[in-house]
């Protein structure tokens, strides 16, 4: 065998491994998700992976985990967060929005302790959607099925919230988005699932989409003339440009089978729509920029960009794999895959266009430090944290002058030859290699 041959055999057997080892990245390959930054703020990052959250407050230097148990959710889920300027993290969960207010040690479900009677009251139920306003109100979706679901909205840092008359039983809210320069302007969307009319027959799903322009006192109704719809019909809101509260993305997902995605772009405030970009994989995320640029992640799909905001794009790379990308003011962060192509977790870039690492997994720095009593540290630091360290080859004590991991290998772990699941690996290498030889 080759010495690529045997290299790419090594990447891939440790590819699984990893994978099937994975103590908390529920059955699927350890991938970053998501991408947060706190406003007015460049350096913390706030990183949304498949097993749960790392946390950095040195712009990537370090990071530190939390687990899903502490946020609140376990599973194939992958929580929607945002981050308050004053440092409260929001994350959304079937049981409702959960919010920690000392850094990530512990959460707790907001409006848990009101009557569940309540105009406002969220605990235990769905919050699918949630974007933080510059006037720092923040603003969520519910998608519970079997109940009205409406928008609503806080202005006490989530402790007690509003709804904003759009209470539907037949409509799930999938998203919300506020315009960055104008706080009372939001744009919301909805999948109404399927009706028995008046003669007995089904009524298929549709779509809904809805502005306001006063914080939710009112809203207009969006047309929906010129999407090309999924088979199971699905609008997002994705961007609201940061100088213009009337240039607005929406997505059609899946509007291209099996996975491909449809962009359209409006310029007053959604009253009429224009199609601007097909996609052959998801979109992760919409980007605009100060300087006018947009840009559109795919994991398989490349990046693509436009320059004319958002009119026109053209596909720049097929990497990185980019499962998410943020825009923080001073660089593009975005999330690459851990090993192969990209090796990075996280990279950067200010031009979109060239990427470096940031950070991988082998370079957490240890759990998130809490106070004793706190789920963090009973549960995540005392017994989760080994799991993960062990996973992901995190050596047990990081010096200044420790060797850098190596970005060429196959994977990140750095666990001795005698440790059992180095030593299984060993075993199937030299199996599938034997096998192959016989072949």
């Amino acid at each position: 065998m080759s010495r690529l041959g045997r290299l790419s055999l090594l990447g891939a057997v440790a590819a699984i491994a990893v994978a099937a080892g994975s103590a908390h990245g529920n059955g699927r390959f350890p991938t970053s998700v998501s991408v947060q930054f706190r406003p007015n703020n460049v350096v913390d990052i706030y990183l949304g992976v498949t097993f749960g959250l790392l946390i950095s407050h040195d712009d990537g230097a370090s990071f530190y985990w939390v687990c899903e148990q502490n946020v609140g959710y376990e599973g194939t889920f992958d929580p929607k967060y945002r981050v308050g300027t004053n440092g409260s993290i929001y994350a959304t969960t079937f049981e409702g929005l959960r919010v920690s207010r000392d850094g990530g040690c512990s959460f707790t479900t907001a409006t848990a302790e009101q009557a569940p009677q309540s105009a406002g009251y969220l605990a235990g139920i769905w919050v699918d959607a949630i974007d933080v306003g510059t006037d720092g109100a923040v603003w969520v979706a519910t998608a519970e099925a079997g109940r009205p679901n409406d928008i609503y909205r806080s202005t006490d840092d989530a402790t007690t919230f509003a709804p904003l008359g759009l209470a539907s039983s037949q409509i799930w809210w999938k998203s919300v988005v506020v315009a960055p320069s104008d706080a009372r302007r939001a744009y919301v969307t909805g999948y109404q699932v399927t009706q028995t009319g008046p003669d007995g027959g089904s009524i298929p799903p549709t779509v809904h989409l809805y502005r306001t322009d006063d914080s939710g006192a009112n809203w207009t109704m969006l047309g929906l003339g010129p999407f090309t719809l999924g088979t199971s019909p699905l609008l997002l809101a994705e961007e609201v440009a940061s100088d213009d509260p009337q240039l607005v993305f929406v997505r059609s997902v899946r509007a291209v089978p099996p996975a491909g995605d449809k962009l359209y772009r409006s310029t007053d405030g959604g009253s009429t729509f224009a199609e601007v970009l097909t996609t052959t994989d998801t979109i992760r995320n919409v980007v605009m920029r100060a300087d006018g640029s947009v840009l559109v992640a795919t994991q398989m799909g490349g990046m693509h960009r436009s320059t004319d905001r958002g009119q026109s794009f053209e596909k720049v790379s097929d990497l990185p794999q980019a499962s998410c990308l943020g825009d923080r003011g001073d660089a593009l962060l975005v999330c690459g895959a851990n090993w192969e192509p990209d090796f990075f977790a996280i990279g950067r870039s200010t031009d979109g266009q060239s990427w470096t690492k940031i950070f991988r997994y082998v370079e957490m720095d240890g759990p998130l430090s809490c106070p004793a009593g706190t789920m963090q540290r009973d549960l995540c630091e005392a017994k989760l944290w080994p799991a993960i360290r062990e996973q992901f080859g995190v050596p047990e004590e990081l010096t200044p002058d420790a060797a850098p991991p190596d970005p060429g290998g196959c994977c990140d772990a750095q666990t001795s030859p005698t440790t059992p699941a180095l030593g299984g690996i060993l075993v199937l290498i030299g199996l599938l290699v034997r096998r192959r030889r016989l072949a």
